[in-house]
């Protein structure tokens, strides 16, 4: 299966091993709860999805690369201790508790998040020594003489024989104690992710119609070539802080990533001419309604590369305003129940700058937790952090107020400011959305290119949701008219089928 259904079956699995009776016992008992096994291709997000399950869930989870460690790292250290059986006394031989163990005792005592997800790395690729204990530890969730914490679901991720020459494989007696699940890369649930994760848009815009490069981990008489989806996900990075900085992108670098000399040779050829195309059309001056009749004739005689990417530039503008709007709208939602707490709640002997600096600070400190847990996520922490530096602004502004009410009538206007200004940027990024249609019009009429930005938005997720909430006219008239054309042509069809 691909890596998002994958996904949804741990998760669900997470659930229902967290799901309590009546008695606040686990429904189903610890012993039995199946340890995950992931087995697929390297670099396909098998780690990634379990920290967006983690976060997601609102639980704790320890990461661990299994190749990493030694049987002493794993069950602990053996020691001498004193016992006494029927009146005599012994000594025998016990064992510290293992690293990994005491990693998760750790976690909970600084963060209080009680359960979590344990990821065990690589896990057939564990040493000759390791190897019993680790079959062992699947099978009774025990290093040593010492247990994982009840609430903690233990997922393992390994890869399958061709990929690795250390694989071992697991017996039947400790195959039918685990979740086995294949994964395999898949270029559309990867794209999903991609959308949610700001990928690059000269990355996605190639891989969109070269899918064949997307994936690739073989042996030539060259060496082994590997392109995997962690490639290309790290190259994006690079290539935003790159252009950040004026540096230059070329085939040295890529090859850094994408570790496949026809492949890096490719797309460098390519972000050369997203580039080039970039220069040649003002995304922003398109969307804002500017652009010129002779961008407009370029478009509409261009070649399908270049539409394609000119499309991918308009997209990726309009996306990045969509995730601003909707991240601000969330710090709103979290601005207005920071202070409805602080209209409520008992200040007791603080002034009202002490209880605003108060509340930031809880907020950094569950931000903090949520960090370490690994039960926050990325926009979620931008959202926490941009809540807390607004409070301490508000803190500001009533330093020396020592009346609630005067202060709560100062916060109550700056929020005021606040949320006209993002209402204001909602404006802002449906007139871009308007100027993305009628430029399309424009160029390309009802054609194949108004198919594509029509289910482009619609697959976005992000998109979708501000353009159901904000509205977006032509959208929803041009989905309106594809939708009737498709069905128009699946009741021609029918009636080809029943002529026959």
């Amino acid at each position: 299966m691909n890596i998002s259904k994958a996904k949804t079956q741990i998760r669900n699995a997470v659930k229902a091993y967290l799901t309590k009776d009546e008695f606040g016992a686990y429904a189903i008992p610890v012993e039995k709860q199946r340890p995950v096994l992931l087995i697929g291709p390297p670099g396909i997000g098998k780690t990634a999805i379990m920290e967006q399950i983690a976060a997601e869930l609102g639980i704790g989870i320890i990461s661990y690369s299994m190749t990493h460690h030694t049987r002493q790292s794993a069950i602990g250290l053996p020691f001498i201790s004193h016992k006494v059986y029927d009146g005599k006394e012994y000594d025998v031989t016990e064992y510290t508790m293992s690293e990994i163990i005491s990693s998760i005792y750790e976690l909970m005592e600084e963060t209080g998040v009680k359960e979590g997800i344990l990821f065990l790395d690589e896990i057939n690729c564990v040493s000759e020594t390791l190897s019993p204990l680790m079959l062992q530890f699947l099978q009774y969730k025990v290093f040593g003489r010492h247990r994982i914490p009840d609430g903690w679901i233990i997922a393992c991720a390994g890869n399958p024989p061709e990929y690795n020459d250390s694989v071992r494989d697991f017996d039947i007696v400790t195959l039918d104690r685990l979740k086995k699940i294949d994964v395999e890369a898949d270029y559309d649930t990867w794209k999903e992710y991609a959308l949610k994760a700001d990928i690059h848009p000269a990355v996605t815009t190639f891989l969109q119609s070269k899918r064949n490069r997307f994936y690739s981990v073989e042996t030539t008489v060259s060496g082994r070539s590997i392109v995997t989806p962690r490639g290309w996900e790290d190259l994006s990075k690079m290539l935003y802080l790159y252009e950040q900085n004026s540096l230059e992108v070329d085939e040295d670098l890529i090859i850094q990533y994408l570790q496949d000399q026809a492949a890096a040779k490719e797309f460098a050829v390519y972000y050369d001419l997203f580039n080039k195309y970039r220069t040649e059309y003002p995304v922003e001056d398109i969307l804002l309604g500017k652009a010129t009749g002779e961008m407009i004739g370029q478009a509409a005689d261009a070649g399908f590369d270049e539409v394609y990417t000119l499309i991918g530039l308009l997209l990726s503008n309009v996306r990045t305003d969509i995730r601003a709007c909707n991240t601000e709208e969330k710090v709103i939602d979290e601005l207005r129940a920071c202070l409805k707490a602080y209209a409520e709640e008992d200040p007791g002997e603080k002034t009202p700058q002490e209880r605003l600096l108060e509340i930031a600070g809880d907020m950094r400190s569950r931000l903090e937790a949520g960090r370490k847990s690994g039960s926050v996520d990325q926009n979620r922490r931008r959202v926490m952090l941009r809540t807390a530096d607004i409070l301490d602004r508000f803190a500001s502004e009533t330093a020396g107020v020592k009346d609630f009410n005067e202060s709560f009538d100062i916060i109550r206007d700056k929020f005021s400011t606040i949320v006209k200004a993002h209402a204001a940027q909602v404006g802002r990024t449906q007139d871009k959305l308007t100027g993305l249609f009628r430029f399309a019009e424009s160029c390309w009429g009802e054609g194949r290119e108004m198919l594509m930005i029509v289910t482009e938005l619609t697959a976005d997720a992000s998109s979708a949701a501000f353009i159901n909430k904000y509205g977006c006219e032509e959208y929803f008239r041009h989905n309106k008219e594809l939708l009737f054309s498709e069905r128009q042509i699946e009741i021609d069809r029918k009636i080809d089928q029943l002529e026959l």
